[in-house]
């Protein structure tokens, strides 16, 4: 009997003992999450400390955007005719002037001979006016001759009358004559010139046959090739000017006063890392009437790396807001999550925060976590060494 008592007080003591640990485990948990949900531990001081500041920043409405070339030219042919020869690729650099695109000139060159042929023919036909003009000339002056003589001879009484009549009528045909071969002199140079015209004409297509750089740039499409017909209208290559870029992107209707031309705002070129000052050039008066946003153009500086086609952000400042911001190098990383060492009553402590946007001279915006005015740890250089 004495041992079945032992052994049930045992139970209830073995019972009692582990009630009263998880009593005294939950109240240590309990206590735990009442203090902080931040993490808490005894440090050594930093070395190097810096405030949190609070203050007040500008915020910003990004619009997004696409990188371009201010001035970005697409060459068409101006004729139909084969392509022969394209002496660029993408990513070549051109000048002024130089030729890209070579077309096949055969027929156009066929009708410049034709035109030529015809512009001496007329010109020989010319002379051919002249030399009867001369001819007629000649003719008249022989009857003028004629009519004077007989006239004073009419007057001497040795001539009669038959033959003034005859001598007359020589003379009148041959002064009509005269002017009908210079009539002809004035058709034949209306025919040089309509020859020399056509000339000139042909001229101009067969210069049409070599495609030359209108600028000074880069070549940024190629779309034919060696083979196909070139027709008017139909983009051959895309040509942009050197050295000038400019966001293009669309603001809401209602940032619409904030984007006047000349303003300068700020680009975000985030594969580049880099913000840049761009000025509105331009902002196209027309809104977009499903997005209700406008176009606007910004120029950019030239940037090392920056091409065409890349994205960017337009930062349009809308307002201020309160803020609290420290050093970047302040921020430690734990696995997912980003802590700073902040000075509490004395002791330095590991303080979760929430990390925002990284703003200038080094600094980086704290979302939440401090609130301004706390003296935080800084990282130095060896100490971000794993």
């Amino acid at each position: 009997m004495m041992h079945a008592a032992y052994r049930g007080m045992k139970g209830w003591g073995l019972r009692f003992f582990c009630s009263g640990f998880f009593v005294v485990l939950l109240v240590a948990c309990g206590s735990s999450e009442q203090e902080s949900p931040v993490a808490v531990s005894s440090l050594s001081e930093p070395l190097h400390t810096a405030m949190a500041v609070a203050g007040e920043r500008m915020e910003w409405l990004d619009a997004v955007g696409t990188v371009r070339p201010r001035t970005e030219s697409s060459l068409e042919s101006r004729l139909a005719a084969q392509i022969k020869e394209i002496r660029v690729h993408p990513g070549s650099s051109v000048s002024r002037g130089d030729l890209l695109i070579l077309l096949d000139d055969g027929e156009v060159r066929a009708r410049m001979e034709q035109a030529k042929g015809a512009v001496s023919q007329a010109t020989a036909a010319r002379r051919e006016v002249l030399q009867a003009i001369a001819s007629a000339d000649a003719v008249l002056e022989a009857a003028r001759l004629d009519y004077e003589r007989i006239t004073g001879f009419l007057a001497e009484g040795a001539a009669t009358r038959r033959d003034m009549e005859q001598a007359t009528a020589v003379f009148h045909q041959a002064k009509a004559h005269a002017l009908k071969t210079r009539d002809g002199l004035t058709g034949a140079d209306a025919v040089i010139r309509q020859a020399e015209e056509k000339l000139r004409e042909t001229e101009i297509a067969h210069g049409y046959t070599e495609i030359r750089a209108p600028e000074s740039g880069e070549v940024l499409k190629r779309l034919v090739e060696p083979g196909d017909m070139a027709v008017p209208g139909r983009h051959l290559l895309v040509v942009q000017t050197s050295g000038f870029l400019r966001l293009e992107a669309y603001v809401p209707e209602s940032l619409f006063a904030r984007v006047a031309p000349g303003a300068v705002l700020r680009v975000v070129i985030r594969t580049l890392d880099a913000e840049l000052e761009a000025e509105v050039e331009e902002v196209v008066p027309y809104a977009d009437s499903r997005s209700r946003t406008f176009l606007v153009k910004a120029s950019l500086p030239f940037t090392e790396g920056l091409y065409p086609g890349m994205f960017g952000t337009l930062r349009i400042p809308i307002g201020t807001r309160p803020a609290v911001w420290v050093p970047e190098n302040g921020i430690r990383r734990m696995g997912q999550l980003d802590l700073v060492y902040v000075e509490v009553d004395g002791r330095w402590e590991r303080r979760f925060v929430t990390r925002g946007e990284r703003l200038e001279k080094g600094m980086v915006e704290i979302l939440s976590g401090l609130s301004g005015g706390e003296r935080v740890g800084l990282m130095m250089p060896e100490e971000r060494r794993p």
